[in-house]
Order: C-alpha cells, then structure tokens, then sequence
C-alpha cells in the first residue's frame, strides 16, 4: 500500500475498459463486460479501502451497493486492519440520488452523500432521511479538494477507492486528486463517440494541463491486461 497523505485519502480509481477506451455503450447503458476475474479484482480492490465512491447514476441505473462481496471479504478486510465494511460515498452536485434506490436498503455500513448548494430542500430532507451524512460540498460543483479532507477528518477515511462513473473521476482527474488507476482492458470494441470514458466532463484543453501517470504494472490473464498506473511511475 502506499504512503498515506495526511490531509485526504489516498484515492485510487478501478475500472474496466474495452480496447478503445469505452466503459459502457453510446447510450451510457452498462452491461457487465469484463470477465469473472477482473469482478474478483474489483472486490479485491475493495478489501484495502476505508471507502468506496460512486456517482448518482451509478447508484440509481445499476442497483449498486457497494458492499464487500461477502464473508471472504469481510475477513480480508480485516486481516489488512480496517473496518468489517467499507463506508459508502455517493456524489452527485445536483442531489438527484434516488432515496428509493436499493443502496438504502442495505444497512451494514454508513452511507455518506456529497452534494452542493444547488440541491433543493426537498431533495436535501429526503436524502437525509436515507443517509447517515449529506455534505453540502461547494456552491455548483463539488470541491473534492474540501471533501476529500472533510472524508479524512470526519469519517476516518484513509484510502478511498472511486469506480465511476466517468463524469466523477473525470472531475477528480481535473482537481489532481488521483493517486493510482487501476484499469482492466478487455479485447471488445464498442465505438460510438458519445460511449463514456474513465474521464468525462469538461477534460483537459492544453497538454500541459493533462493527467501524467506511469504505467507500474501489467498482468495477462485470459485474453484481458491488469494494468497499475501510478503518478510516482512517471
């Protein structure tokens, strides 16, 4: 694991991808794509964060919960020194979680929501109800800079793992808050210009102002690459 900043967590991000760089299809449907392993991969990824994070759509379309993946897990965990759990972070700027959605229903670890001033009232009380924190983070946009450290120093959180969707790494692409990606390339093509990326949103304008990681590692398995890249790899 890696050295821990002391102001916010250490922020890793997983997913997979196929061949040209897509992460769902054109209509931002998402249909498992990836094989058993990299699912394992992604649960094991899990066992070593404090937290994990995901995007309103990612919580309302997929029916995600963001759990351990069971007993195994759960004693994973354990063996590295955290929580049973992981605690669960849902962003969204406009407050548009769905309070219906199947993540409240499964109460085994905290649920924390960051949002913005631009949630109404309604919206706020609902969440509230569902949530064991909203975190009004920012007038427009949510300033992770600020939510990262409030994470840290609030809810204990060391190592905060995102997967998506690309709208919500892309903003933490864009804020320099990256320290690892962690992606699985799969050999399919699915094409179509507005299929999203590991990084949507506004992206970078000059090159100067582009992401710089360094690939640290590279595993083939089954027809699929495991890839590690960390900025320190540069």
């Amino acid at each position: 694991m890696k050295k821990q900043n002391q102001s916010r967590p250490f922020v890793f991000i997983n997913f997979a991808m196929t061949a040209d760089g897509k992460i769902a299809f054109g209509d931002h449907t998402f249909v498992p794509f990836s094989s058993k392993r990299d699912r394992v991969h992604m649960m094991e990824l899990r066992a070593t964060a404090d937290a994990v994070m995901s995007g309103a759509r990612t919580i309302n379309e997929s029916g995600a919960v963001m759990g351990t993946g069971g007993a195994k897990y759960c004693r994973l965990r354990l063996k590295h020194g955290l929580a049973e759990y992981n605690q669960r972070i849902i962003v969204s700027g406009s407050g548009s979680v769905d309070p219906r959605a199947t993540i409240f229903k499964k109460r085994f670890s905290p649920i924390v929501i960051l949002t913005t001033e631009r949630i109404s009232k309604v919206d706020l009380q609902k969440l509230q109800a569902v949530a064991d924190e909203v975190k009004i983070c920012g007038k427009r946009e949510v300033n992770f800079r600020k939510a990262l450290a409030w994470l840290r120093k609030k809810w204990g959180v060391k190592r905060l793992l995102c997967e998506g969707g690309g709208e919500l790494s892309g903003a933490l692409f864009r804020a320099d808050l990256v320290d690892e990606i962690n992606l699985t390339i799969c050999p399919k093509i699915f094409g179509g210009r507005t299929a999203p990326t590991i990084a949507d949103g506004l992206g970078s304008r000059h090159l100067k102002s582009a992401a710089a990681f360094g690939l640290k590692s590279v595993q083939r398995l089954n027809g699929e690459l495991f890839t590690i890249w960390t900025k320190d790899g540069c």
